[in-house]
């Protein structure tokens, strides 16, 4: 059995896959943090390399989106009442458009770290997608900045805020609503905003009372994870993390195709990725795990075909089998990067680890950073990754552990870096930079 990559349709041609201009989602073209950009810098300073850097309004952790010569991200006041996106120039850094998409009133974040505009947009030639979570989805024209359509009924209680980014697939706009009083996934038409499928979340929770009522408010039912779309036996699959459990679904139609449950992990953030006939992801905050599951195959594709991932390492077949796990250098927030035959691991306090996909086995681990929430990101043989204090590191996705070079911004760095031609796009606190030789 044998996992592909299935482009979405905003990277669906030649032309796009791996893109050096295109940086049209979280995590880049493919969704994996993967570019096909040569001549990226790998030491800068606040003013050394520096293209131009562009101050951003307000607070926002979303990571900017690049299509031809725009750049598109979302920002918030702290409070979270009025949401905002910008389109800035490539070339000059300038702020061409400064959009406010909404108002809205908001229960306080309870955790400090994150904003109200963390999820990343998702862009294709004509239009981006925009998601403040609960707040408001809208869809612009990239062109005019005119909004063509807007949705505020898609209700949860993100709890610590919304973190889940939206992605394409053929007419599709998929985005999670994760939250601690509700859970569920839903496909609008990308052309008109409405509803094409919605699914609950099928995970028995575990957590509830005599009464139904959740036993403990939030973190256990809450998840920050974006999906990922691949190819398994010629069929489209969506693979999604949720609190307690990552699933596979049919993105046509939302119908359930398998489930893996890590109890009593929860919250999970990083997005998936696969490669070796295998999915990894990782699941759950302060304990999470890290996991490498064979997917059933097609002819057992059916809601209720479960693994126990804590319980079963032999499961029967048809059923997902877990194939290998790790319990330390876990990512909680950081997606992982699969270059070869070899996962790269950022886990958030700064370790970085190289391990054999097929195996597990750890073949170094090394202390890179301090508290880290961005996503690393690979380009010519190079992982860039960057932490809270600001500090960015690029060191060798090799099988030795290479340092190649480190640099510090001004302000910490919590959206993931974008990439475009032989540029590195990072956003701080307070500031949108280009970097380039």
């Amino acid at each position: 059995m044998k996992f592909t990559l299935l482009l979405s349709a905003l990277v669906s041609t030649a032309s796009c896959a791996l893109a050096a201009d295109h940086w049209p989602q979280f995590r880049g073209p493919t969704g994996d943090g993967k570019s096909e950009a040569k001549g990226l810098p790998v030491q800068w300073s606040d003013t050394e390399k520096v293209k131009w850097k562009t101050p951003i309004h307000d607070k926002g952790w979303s990571s900017p989106v690049i299509w031809g010569d725009q750049i598109w991200l979302t920002t918030a006041t702290s409070n979270g009442t009025e949401l905002y996106v910008l389109m800035l120039d490539k070339n000059s850094g300038k702020i061409v458009r400064d959009v406010k998409l909404f108002d809205a009133q908001q229960p306080e974040l309870w955790m400090r770290y994150n904003s109200y505009a963390s999820p990343t947009p998702v862009i294709e030639a004509g239009r981006i997608y925009v998601t403040f979570g609960e707040a408001g989805t809208a869809c612009l024209d990239t062109k005019t900045g005119v909004k063509l359509w807007e949705r505020r009924d898609l209700k949860c209680n993100h709890y610590r805020g919304a973190g889940s980014s939206p992605i394409l697939f053929n007419n599709l706009l998929i985005l999670h609503f994760d939250g601690a009083d509700d859970q569920f996934i839903v496909a609008l038409d990308k052309q008109t905003g409405k509803d094409a499928w919605k699914v609950k979340r099928s995970t028995d929770y575990r957590d509830l009372d005599a009464a139904g009522k959740p036993k403990a408010e939030g973190d256990l039912r809450k998840a920050y994870g974006t999906p990922q779309i691949a190819t398994l036996e010629g069929k489209p699959v969506l693979l999604s993390n949720g609190a307690k459990a990552h699933y596979g679904y049919d993105p046509l139609t939302g119908k359930e195709l398998w489930q893996v449950e890590y109890q009593p992990f929860h919250s999970s953030g990083a997005r998936p990725i696969f490669g070796h006939g295998l999915l990894f992801f990782a699941a759950g905050f302060s304990k999470g795990h890290f996991y490498a599951i064979r997917p059933p195959p097609a002819s057992a594709w059916r809601a209720g075909n479960i693994l126990d991932a804590a319980k079963e390492s032999e499961p029967a077949t048809g059923k997902p089998q877990l194939v290998w796990k790790l319990i330390k250098g876990v990512p909680e927030t950081p997606s992982p990067v699969l270059h070869g035959e070899h996962l790269y691991l950022l886990d958030n306090n700064g370790f970085a680890s190289a391990v054999e996909a097929k195996t597990g086995k750890v073949l170094w681990s090394e202390r890179v950073l301090k508290a880290v929430y961005a996503s690393p990101v690979f380009a010519e043989g190079r992982i860039y990754a960057a932490d809270r204090e600001g500090k960015c590191v690029v060191f060798a996705a090799a099988p030795e552990f290479k340092l190649l070079g480190e640099s510090k911004l001004d302000g910490p760095i919590e959206a993931s870096p974008a990439i475009s031609g032989k540029a590195l796009y990072l956003r701080t606190a307070k500031t949108l930079y280009r970097i380039e030789q």
